[in-house]
């Protein structure tokens, strides 16, 4: 049995990283390594993101639906504000959650 944190460690929330990295590229113009830090992961973790080399499927289906993607901008906005941890922590769970039902026939990858 797989439990749903299982399931968002190894899918969701990379998907949620990659979303969150093309937006701080794109609105912010941050470099890789600064993205890096301020996801908490490496420079090459980003660049796997950044071109689609991680993540990729689920990154997609993420990106069709709108209410998933409103709040990836939010997360976004509040990353790069460095606005307070658990405040993040409260909108990846949302996030997740919302993110697990579209993604409900992937979890079998």
């Amino acid at each position: 049995m797989k439990l749903h944190c299982e399931y968002a460690t190894r899918l969701i929330i990379p998907a949620i990283r990659a979303l969150v990295a093309i937006r701080l590229a794109k609105r912010y113009g941050l470099s890789q390594l600064e993205i890096a830090k301020r996801l908490g992961v490496s420079q090459p973790a980003i660049s796997y993101y950044l071109h689609f080399k991680r993540g990729k499927i689920a990154v997609n289906k993420l990106k069709k639906d709108v209410e998933i993607m409103r709040l990836i901008d939010h997360l976004t906005d509040l990353i790069y504000r460095n606005e307070r941890s658990e405040l993040l922590q409260d909108m990846i769970c949302k996030i997740c959650r919302k993110a697990r039902k579209v993604l409900v026939n992937y979890n079998k990858l």
